[in-house]
């Protein structure tokens, strides 16, 4: 169906079954753009074991020895 059809259609339908066309079509791009952004996100947990922190990690560093 191309845009021309769908735009004749839509002028052939009353005031108030257009407002729905458009409130569906929100409707359906709120659907997709929120499946989009959840297909995208990580989950947690994902990177255990990939990265490892020196067993110093929570020590005090020599540069803030003066400062202690």
């Amino acid at each position: 169906m191309t845009e021309q059809q769908v735009l004749l259609q839509l002028q052939q339908l009353p005031a108030n079954l257009r407002q729905e066309v458009v409130d569906f079509i929100g409707y359906l791009f709120t659907k997709h753009t929120m499946q989009k952004a959840q297909k995208n996100r990580p989950k947690f947990g994902s990177a255990k074991g990939k990265y490892r922190m020196s067993a110093d990690f929570d020590e005090p560093l020599d540069e803030f020895k003066d400062y202690m």
